[in-house]
């Protein structure tokens, strides 16, 4: 099935954009695109993003996204360790990734911006070292090449963490005989986590070249939905879009929800969002208070998902149990196995942090792009970690402490940072923060915080530290505390606390 898909004011119809995604997928195959093949891609949202993604699926490739603000290094990284055969690239980011384009056996495939009038791009004046063509000519039709069925592969996402070079996400095809059953199970769980189906009407403006964006897409694909696509989020747009448009369904983060909470009363009190039935977020925690307040705004909605690229969705939970247990993850989504174990992998009792070991069956295996010894590393007895802290309560819900890279250890003692950062976050006139480990000769590291403030508040850091005494043991109370106008964030919202802690470790001549 096809989406009907709607961008920037333009309506395209799946009659439309399904002659596309053929053309394309004939192109892909001519020019050498077969099974277990990878094709790149470094766009922002638009049609073409889609056409790709579902050209690929035709074909039996791996489409790998990839950030678009990445600069030449981290774009070769990928491109060479993937293998790709082709990139698909807005005209306007070659410049930025350099030679990056001179991958060995890549070809480039340039995608004029589509806010961008052609006739207004000089072509001269762009062109990289290498040879390029135009997409346009990549979906028009022609003489059609005989293209074998095959079982769709999927994303191929590079993700890392918070350090080390970015591994791809290779999910292992699924078994012909069991093909009809496993898109069944992803289905079942896509329907639970998103909530689409076929007379939904979503919206979308979160980064696609993210693994939870790009999977939303791809299930409104899927389920025939009519998808809104923006480039990107504004606040108020996105309350504009929900009347106008009586959008039932749509994809936001925590970070949205700070900045659609931020609108003035006026702003928010004027728009109808009375159609609304479903809010899908993923990728990041979502603070009790943000979704709360959320959910005194637009209603019983809201729903939250624990997911990885590694391991699919693993749990979810939805506004009436998110109020009652706040900042849960909630509980495993249909068959998923979660479990809390040490580091030696001995279970641990309810209540106890440990390691988050988890296993989704609706999703194929998956292997690390030329690092199998990365994936075999994080198994025990078929579920996988990814470093997550958390523990299950009595009744089975999942609470996530902190990823185990972000733990801090100040005199042997273990600290999770998302714990402070949830209380500094409820100061009145903050925004966000960041908590993190940085070096100290007494007691191995200590606790520095960096926090944002609202705009037209002001607070000192002693009246932070004056707060945050009567709420924290005193081994938790950072003893740096500063400032920024603007944390540093990836178009997710996520905090890149790596750019904030390595100052700190540079000058120490230590990495922990």
């Amino acid at each position: 099935m096809y989406p009907r898909l709607n961008f920037r004011g333009i309506q395209i119809e799946p009659e439309a954009l399904e002659a596309h995604v053929e053309a394309l997928a004939d192109n892909l195959f001519e020019h050498g695109v077969r099974a277990d093949d990878v094709v790149c891609i470094m766009l922002r949202n638009e049609p073409a993003f889609f056409e790709i993604i579902l050209a690929c699926q035709l074909v039996g490739a791996y489409f790998c996204p990839i950030n678009w603000h990445f600069k030449e290094e981290e774009t070769n990284h990928i491109l060479t360790d993937s293998g790709a055969k082709i990139l698909f690239i807005h005209r306007d980011l070659l410049e930025q990734i350099g030679n990056a384009t001179a991958a060995p056996g890549l070809e480039t495939i340039v995608v004029e911006p589509p806010w961008e009038p052609a006739q207004k791009i000089s072509d001269a004046a762009t062109e990289p070292v290498a040879a390029v063509r135009s997409y346009r000519s990549w979906v028009t039709p022609f003489a059609r090449p005989s293209r074998p069925a095959v079982e769709p592969r999927g994303a191929m996402p590079y993700t890392s963490g918070s350090t080390g070079r970015p591994k791809g996400v290779l999910r292992l095809p699924t078994a012909e005989q069991n093909s009809a059953a496993a898109r069944s199970a992803r289905r079942a769980v896509g329907q639970l986590v998103f909530g689409i189906d076929s007379a939904s009407i979503a919206l979308l403006s979160a980064p696609m070249y993210h693994s939870a964006p790009l999977s939303y897409a791809l299930f409104c694909a899927a389920e025939g939905a009519t998808l809104y696509l923006e480039s990107k989020f504004d606040a108020l747009t996105t309350l504009q879009m929900i009347e106008a448009h009586r959008i039932t369904h749509a994809y936001l983060v925590p970070t949205m929800y700070q900045r659609l909470l931020r609108l003035s009363a006026e702003d928010r009190a004027r728009f109808d969002l009375s159609s609304l039935r479903f809010v899908a977020s993923t990728g990041s925690p979502c603070a009790p208070e943000t979704k709360r307040a959320m959910i005194e705004w637009f209603g019983p909605v809201i729903n939250e998902a624990y997911a990885s690229s590694e391991t699919g969705y693993i749990t979810m939970i939805d506004s009436l149990d998110s109020l009652r247990r706040p900042g849960s993850a909630g509980k495993p989504v249909l068959d998923a196995r979660v479990r809390i174990l040490d580091e030696s992998g001995v279970e641990l009792p309810r209540g106890q942090v440990g390691l988050i070991y988890a296993h989704q069956p609706a999703y194929p295996d998956f292997t690390y792009r030329n690092q199998g010894d990365a994936r075999r590393s994080m198994e025990r007895e078929g579920l996988v970690t990814l470093g997550d802290m958390g523990y299950l309560d009595d009744e089975g819900y999942l609470f996530v402490s902190d990823r185990k890279n972000d733990m801090v250890i100040s005199g042997g003692v273990n600290i999770y940072p998302a714990e402070i950062e949830a209380v500094i976050n409820a100061i009145p006139g903050v925004t966000d923060c960041a908590v993190f480990g940085i070096p100290d000769t007494e007691f191995g590291e200590s606790l520095a915080a960096v926090v944002e403030l609202q705009a037209g508040h002001t607070l000192s850091v002693e009246q932070i530290r004056a707060l945050l005494e009567p709420r924290l043991a005193h081994y938790k109370l950072p003893r740096t505390i500063t400032f920024s106008a603007k944390l540093p964030r990836e178009d997710t919202g996520k905090i890149f606390k790596r750019l904030l802690r390595a100052p700190y470790w540079e000058k120490s001549g230590r990495l922990i």
